[in-house]
């Protein structure tokens, strides 16, 4: 469904992402992890058009889109929820909802899906009405993640989660991104906490200063002595 090929990106003199290639299957749910400064975020905001790539192509349902405008490819149905959640603080939850449809003109569906937001998310069902910067932090991303599936995505990138969350915040939180996928969203995965990744993961890559050096299953992943060392806190 999304195939990322020899993709590569330069800041500057900083060659950040160093001809990546992997992808990402229709209907399951992929993982990307690695330490800080290793590409991943770079990665995400390449696809959805945030950062001009130097060379490669992202194929989306048999097309290039690298270069498209990132309004088009949200219209396309590839999705993200950005590190840090990004809601509108002085909007209500209502409010931030209704903007993750903006490109949408199916009203009646609009509404269904607002219903099963509500529906995955009680809570925020509960302070509909309510100020976003006033949620806590595990509120502030569910909402964020409400606001992507208002756009009706067939690929739900997120980047980073479980970032700043408690456990018991977290462990809801792949809750729900497993319930999404059952739905037949994909998900591909930018995320710090590894072991809850590849438990997530139907597939997984490891990323190291720009270059994918391992990949698997999320489940041969976590048995791999390398990453067990590198990103499980395991001794050898």
């Amino acid at each position: 469904m999304l195939k990322i090929e020899n993709l590569s990106v330069h800041y500057g003199g900083i060659h950040a992402l160093q001809g990546i290639s992997l992808e990402v299957p229709a209907g399951k749910i992929v993982t990307l992890i690695g330490a800080n400064g290793a590409g991943k975020s770079t990665t995400l905001n390449t696809i959805i058009g945030l950062v001009k790539s130097s060379s490669g192509s992202v194929i989306f349902e048999g097309k290039n889109i690298l270069g498209q405008p990132t309004k088009n490819l949200v219209e396309q149905g590839l999705v993200l929820v950005p590190e840090g959640r990004r809601i509108f603080p002085n909007l209500t939850v209502q409010e931030n909802l209704t903007l993750g449809a903006y490109a949408r003109t199916d009203d009646e569906q609009v509404e269904k899906d607002r219903e099963r937001v509500f529906t995955l998310f009680p809570r925020l069902k509960e302070r509909i009405r309510q100020k976003a910067g006033t949620l806590s932090g595990g509120e502030q991303q569910m909402l964020a993640v409400g606001r992507a599936l208002m756009s009706n995505p067939k690929v739900l990138m997120m980047d980073e989660p479980s970032l700043g969350l408690a456990p018991i915040i977290v462990g809801m939180i792949f809750d729900i991104i497993k319930e999404i996928n059952s739905t037949g969203v994909t998900v591909l995965l930018v995320e710090q906490n590894a072991k809850a990744a590849l438990e997530a993961a139907d597939l997984a890559y490891v990323l190291e200063t720009g270059r994918i050096t391992l990949s698997g299953s999320g489940r041969e992943l976590l048995a791999d002595d390398r990453v067990r060392k590198a990103y499980l806190g395991e001794a050898e």
